[in-house]
């Protein structure tokens, strides 16, 4: 799956793409269910975010697993979406995919065309994060791991977290809040080094 170059089609509204040439990358933004996919995709977009959520019900509740997370009151229902243009113009499409099991096929579909995945990881609930992983792995998307930190989350050392997480030696560990934006960048920019990496190693 490679990477595209595209000019913005005639009669485009301003800012569609801010140069005539762009390397678009479609990316996943991943992980279990309550992680905080919404909020990261939240505050990378460059463009207003498309948000599918839905107020959570109390048979709702029933199905999700709110341990860890009772604050939650609202779930992504289809996809999050957002656009990051990177230096060296790079425009980064990502897609939040809902991280209920129930979803799957949904998730499969859309994962077609991705060239990688961030995975978003809560230390107070990290074997959540193991069937995303696995669908990954099972489409063949580099990914990388980002553990979004919440004020109770427990704080790990990087080897026992990718010793827990039964990670490759190469797949970036990275750790965020999900709500500052630089952050989040930074855990992107290690997803996309990571997939450059192993694009170019593939096509050499």
């Amino acid at each position: 799956m490679d990477s595209v170059l595209s000019s913005p089609p005639s009669g485009a509204p301003s800012g569609y793409l801010e140069d005539d040439r762009q390397t678009l990358v479609k990316l996943l933004v991943a992980g279990p269910f309550g992680v905080g996919k919404t909020t990261f995709i939240r505050s990378l977009s460059e463009i207003r975010p498309l948000h599918t959520e839905e107020v959570m019900t109390r048979s709702g509740a029933l199905v999700d697993d709110l341990a860890g997370i009772r604050e939650k009151a609202a779930t992504t229902v289809a996809i999050d979406f957002g656009r990051r243009t990177l230096p060296g113009d790079l425009a980064l499409y990502l897609f939040g995919t809902p991280g209920q099991r129930r979803f799957r096929p949904l998730w499969q579909d859309i994962a077609r065309g991705a060239l990688g995945a961030l995975v978003l990881a809560d230390t107070r609930r990290l074997a959540d994060s193991f069937e995303v992983m696995d669908m990954i792995e099972e489409a063949g998307l580099r990914y990388a791991v980002a553990v979004n930190h919440f004020p109770d989350s427990p704080r790990h050392a990087t080897g026992t977290l990718r010793d827990h997480l039964d990670l490759h030696p190469d797949t970036p560990l990275v750790h965020c809040d999900a709500r500052d934006t630089d952050q989040s960048v930074d855990a992107l920019i290690a997803l996309v080094g990571h997939v450059l990496a192993h694009t170019s190693q593939e096509t050499e």
